[in-house]
């Protein structure tokens, strides 16, 4: 089986940029996040580089500026962290997570419908 995929912090912010955007060069990938912090076009390109080799992006070398996207699901990557978290910090205990979860940020009425709906779906028996 293979190993599920952990990004690292920067790793993560270059996936959420590209998880917005769709395919997109380095220059246009290190343009989002320089508008948050300081962040050099060598530093993303290094990154993303590693990221292709890793299997979190696929990059696209038909033309000069080369283009990547993610090659795995947003759902995916928030599944293999929550999953981690879950076992290191909840002792699997999903429960303990949720009222954590609820305590540490007030969630929008939108937020607690989808949760009361995730809820109604479990408790039916389906995921």
């Amino acid at each position: 089986m293979e190993k599920p995929l952990k990004p690292t912090e920067a790793e993560l912010a270059i996936l959420r940029v590209l998880w917005q955007r769709g395919p997109s060069t380095v220059r246009e990938v290190q343009k989002v996040l320089e508008e948050t912090k300081k962040t050099g076009y060598t530093t993303v390109l290094k990154f993303m580089q590693i990221m292709a080799e890793k299997g979190l992006l696929t990059r696209d070398e038909t033309s000069y500026a080369h283009v990547y996207q993610p090659s795995v699901p947003r759902e995916q990557v928030e599944r293999t962290l929550v999953a981690d978290l879950l076992n290191r910090a909840f002792e699997g205990s999903t429960s303990r997570l949720l009222l954590q979860a609820l305590a540490s940020k007030r969630a929008s009425p939108e937020e607690l419908a989808e949760i009361r709906k995730i809820l109604k779906k479990h408790e039916r028996g389906a995921q």
